[in-house]
């Protein structure tokens, strides 16, 4: 047994040496390098909150941005309407008013010839009779009176 006593006290400096370094390296490099990285974890954990947070944001923005544009067109699309129904109207307006004074003209002009046709008929009728009544007299080789 001497010869296991003998070996397990020469280990002992060994087994002290390794803790020593365990000790060293848990405090000088495990420690500080656990916690950059969980610095860095918590920071990346934060910039990816952030930018959630911001594309959340950014997204909002877009459908407000959306909804505007599209109360703009609708509004371009209803004063466009009004301007083409206004338009419209006043071109109704205006073949109203010539619609009427080509009727005012036709009308007149109906009148006229009305008129005329009657006058032409009066005389067409007195040249007739006249005629006849040449007519009549030659034919009879004597004056006939008017009558």
């Amino acid at each position: 047994m001497s010869t296991l006593a003998n070996l397990f006290v020469s280990t002992i400096p060994t087994v002290v040496f390794v803790f020593v370094l365990f000790v060293i390296f848990n405090r000088f490099l495990y420690k500080p390098l656990a916690a950059v990285m969980k610095k860095r974890e918590e920071e990346t954990t934060g910039a990816m909150a952030r930018a959630r947070a911001q594309a959340a944001e950014a997204e909002e923005k877009a459908h407000q941005h959306d909804a505007a544009f599209q109360a703009a067109r609708q509004e371009v699309y209803r004063q466009r309407e009004a301007a083409r129904r206004s338009m419209l109207d006043d071109r109704q307006a205006t073949l109203d008013k010539a619609r009427q004074q080509s009727e005012a003209i036709v009308k007149e002009a109906a009148t006229s010839v009305a008129t005329e046709v009657a006058q032409s008929k009066k005389e067409l009728l007195a040249t007739c009779q006249s005629l006849g009544h040449q007519i009549a007299a030659t034919v009879m080789g004597t004056p006939l009176g008017e009558g």
